[in-house]
């Protein structure tokens, strides 16, 4: 008799949607993709001409600093600084991780032990939910409310004695929202009263449309201890392959952090670190260049999904580059994402994966399309839901018999 061969730890993990979902684009080749959170544009020229930096010196074919390289963690502070009202310093930290997602790992093994419980906001970002359970950890669903906004009553209701840490995502993945100030600090300091950690994923920073502001509760007087603050240079110098992502931790927490990346990952590729200081020297102006054809390409999106508002929801989203939609079915929202495929080639991902299992919801990704190619991309998402879904009995219908 052989070992087994799926530990009953990992049996409790969802399986990766956008692994599933691309392995059906692949059987149904000429599909447009909704569904990955990437966009359309690739490194500044300055990201590029840093490799030949990397190069030049063989010492960088070694393993370096697991807290990342001298000339990144200086371009990080100040940044940090200038942008978000972030200082490092005695009391917090900055580190170089392999993407967002490592860092907020490097948290949560840092700051839980098994059986603890992590606050999470409904609807999730699976990645969180996947580490938290494969960690030992239980992962407390908060719903937010029609507007996909914090709850900061509801939070503070969820606490346990086992609560370990809060995770805000703003602007948010999958909803697209972008939470407030004012309740981000209440969550804060409830996280400073409750003597819990915030988890603060800001990966889309940048992209909030509409005089929509993004806030980082890293800013907040007093916080430094409590908060951890998670970025990353996917989104938004379009990186996502490169694996380059930082964050500011207190700094009685940088040993464990140390601990845990360096038996994970030892360091980020440095390649991409010489590339990251490169893309810093640009800033921002490098995304607020690409905002202004994502945010038209936003418009289309909205304006052609508000042909079909008679078949589904579809709240104003005021943040990063998603739609989620709450759709009038009773089909399951997997079944609806692969007929969506099959029959109209088009993808998008199924709310489900997000923590949300009550009703059809389907998270649409507009990042990676362009002012040419939206247009096809929405056209056949709005065709295949109005044809699959009025060839259906809509919820709504059989409940008011």
């Amino acid at each position: 008799m052989g070992p087994r061969v799926h530990p009953l730890r990992m049996q409790a993990v969802q399986t990766p949607i956008i692994p599933s979902v691309a392995a059906l684009i692949r059987k149904h080749p000429g599909t447009i993709s909704l569904g990955q959170g990437v966009v359309h544009y690739g490194p500044p020229r300055e990201a590029i001409d840093r490799i030949s930096t990397f190069l030049a010196d063989p010492e960088n074919h070694k393993y370096k600093a697991v807290h990342g390289i001298s000339p990144l963690l200086e371009a990080l502070s100040a940044k940090l600084r200038s942008e978000n009202g972030i200082t490092a310093g005695p009391e917090s930290a900055v580190v170089v991780t392999a993407g967002a997602n490592l860092g907020f790992v490097n948290a949560l093994l840092a700051v839980t032990d098994l059986g603890d419980e992590v606050i999470l906001q409904t609807p999730y970002y699976f990645n969180h939910e996947m580490a938290i359970t494969m960690a030992g950890c239980r992962p407390v669903p908060v719903g937010t409310d029609e507007h996909y906004r914090l709850r900061p009553e509801a939070i503070s209701r969820a606490v346990t004695p086992k609560t370990r840490a809060v995770v805000t995502i703003s602007p948010n993945n999958p909803s697209g929202a972008v939470y407030g100030e004012e309740a981000l600090r209440e969550v804060n300091e409830m996280c400073r009263r409750h003597g819990l950690y915030h988890v603060s994923d800001e990966a889309y920073e940048y992209f909030t449309y509409g005089g929509a502001r993004h806030f980082s509760p890293g800013s907040i007087e007093g916080s430094a201890g409590h908060t951890i603050s998670l970025f990353s240079l996917s989104k938004a110098y379009g990186f996502a392959s490169w694996r380059v992502g930082y964050m500011v931790i207190p700094s009685d927490l940088f040993e464990s952090v140390e601990k845990i990346q360096d038996t994970l990952l030892i360091c980020a590729p440095v390649i991409s670190q010489h590339a990251a200081v490169g893309a810093l020297q640009v800033g921002r102006e490098y995304c607020r260049s690409k905002l202004a054809s994502i945010a038209s390409v936003r418009g289309r999106v909205l304006e052609e999904l508000d042909t079909i508002r008679d078949l589904c929801a579809v709240p104003a989203a005021e943040g990063a580059f998603y739609v989620l939609l709450r759709v009038d079915t009773a089909l399951g929202a997997m079944e609806l994402v692969e007929r969506l495929v099959r029959e109209y080639g088009v993808a998008v991902i199924p709310g489900t994966t997000f923590g949300l299992n009550e009703g059809c919801y389907l998270r649409v990704s507009y990042g990676a399309l362009t002012e040419e190619t939206v247009t096809e991309g929405v056209r056949r998402l709005v065709k295949g839901l109005g044809s699959i879904l009025r060839g259906a009995e809509p919820v709504t219908a059989r409940v008011s018999r």
